[in-house]
């Protein structure tokens, strides 16, 4: 056992454990001494439990600080470190590596087919270049499809454990009652209610080997519906990457959504009803370039609202996908687009207001916007979105977010929902590209 080689997982609580279930667990040459934790908060001091890890880690796997990486490398003899979340900049991962080597430790990215699992059913898998380019719109219209083609569709999303990761190995997702039942936050709410609401049944959790073998019982087709720009899980059958215009040259400059736009069946140009068309070509242009055997799709995705009149002439809060505004570095969302579609007077800052983790959220991601973050990792922040909501001096709160946050937060403001949905524009249609692929 001495003579394992010991490695350091750097990861966010979701693709760290799947490389190390798929990867690491079983291989008795290697150690893994622990977990890092970053962009997700609470997560560190926790462990990675010995009912998951298997036999060869009888003590569960210690879940550490990012910024511990140095003393860990040096306390353990770590000899290479794995770097296991999405979202960075090329720039970022690389100042991580030389941290890594300058410690003595090496750096290695696992690479998909290291990671993905092969699934006995056909897969449609849907990822992007950012956080916040519109995959939850867009997998519940290939949901929409595949069901209106008649098959049985389990969608399976990225893993958000941010509670018990024993309980939480294979979740399954029908109606409300489960969403209460397995105490869901808020982020993991926005992502499973509209699938339950539109009557598709959800999987996540923590072991996606397990997860797979369930979802396949219940479904002709499985949907991967990825988190952040994350890399799929399961070997697709088609490839669906999204890029944002409204920020032209992300895919070529983040991990890992450009290997996401390289290896591609079909790059879906979304939002191009409210980019400006210097951004729409922008990323047409890189997208050809990176991978030019791609299927291109364009699509918009239009803003609903109850009642527009009722924005005009207000002061208003908008409160938007967390995500999306931080680790995603979104300044505004649909929130913020709605609001001065239908005239509204002011947006009202709420960073003068923000109590507690809000405000520890402005801090660390600066480059939010004059919007609220719809943080809810936990009951504590919820508590202080509310508390934070309460506070600032508006005539309308505009909820931005894929759920109704008054379902779970109490606040006085009147509010009004901002909704939107996938419209594909023009040919080819992602219908004829899924039914061309699936029959």
């Amino acid at each position: 056992m001495s003579q394992r080689r010991r490695i350091l997982i750097l990861g966010a609580a979701g693709r760290d454990f799947h490389d190390f279930n798929t990867v690491f667990r079983a291989d008795p040459e290697v150690e893994v001494v622990a977990f890092t934790a970053a962009q997700i908060p609470d997560i560190a001091g926790r462990r990675y439990p010995a009912e998951l890890a298997g036999p060869l880690y009888p003590e569960g796997i210690p879940i550490r600080e990012e910024s511990e990486m140095e003393a860990i490398i040096a306390e353990s003899g770590v000899e290479e470190v794995v770097f296991s979340y999405s979202d960075l900049s090329h720039e970022a991962v690389m100042h991580l590596a030389s941290r890594a080597c300058a410690a003595g430790a090496g750096f290695r990215l696992l690479g998909a087919e290291a990671t993905m699992l092969e699934s006995t059913r056909p897969v449609v898998a849907v990822t992007a270049v950012r956080t916040g380019c519109g995959k939850s719109q867009t997998s519940r219209h290939v949901a929409a499809i595949l069901k209106a083609m008649g098959h049985r569709v389990a969608v399976v999303r990225h893993p958000m454990p941010y509670g018990d990761l024993a309980r939480q190995a294979v979740q399954r997702f029908a109606d409300e009652e489960d969403l209460f039942e397995q105490d869901c936050t808020i982020e993991e709410r926005e992502e499973y209610e509209p699938h339950i609401e539109a009557g598709h049944l959800v999987f996540a959790g923590v072991d996606y080997a397990r997860i797979l073998e369930a979802a396949e019982e219940e479904a002709d087709v499985v949907l991967w519906d990825g988190g952040n720009n994350d890399l799929p899980f399961f070997r697709p059958d088609l490839w669906i990457t999204i890029v944002d215009p409204h920020r032209p040259g992300h895919e070529r400059r983040y991990w890992p959504g450009e290997a996401n736009v390289r290896a591609a069946d079909v790059i879906l140009i979304n939002k191009i009803d409210s980019a400006d068309g210097t951004g729409i070509e922008d990323v047409m242009t890189g997208a050809r370039a990176l991978n030019p055997d791609a299927e291109l799709v364009l699509a918009a995705s239009p803003l609903f609202v109850d009642d527009p009149e009722a924005i005009r002439g207000k002061r208003v809060l908008v409160v938007e996908d967390g995500p999306t505004l931080t680790h995603g570095e979104m300044a505004y969302g649909a929130g913020v687009i709605a609001a001065r579609r239908y005239g509204a007077a002011e947006i009202v800052d709420p960073r003068p207001f923000a109590v507690a983790s809000i405000a520890e959220t402005y801090a660390r991601y600066p480059s939010t916007g004059s919007v609220l973050p719809a943080m809810g990792y936990g009951e504590a922040q919820v508590r202080d979105l509310e508390a934070t909501i309460r506070r600032v001096p508006c005539d309308l709160v505009l909820i931005a977010t894929p759920i109704d946050l008054r379902r779970l937060v109490d606040f006085p403001q009147p509010a009004q929902r901002v909704r939107y949905e996938l419209q594909v524009v023009g040919e080819p249609t992602l219908e004829a590209l899924i039914r061309a692929r699936l029959g």
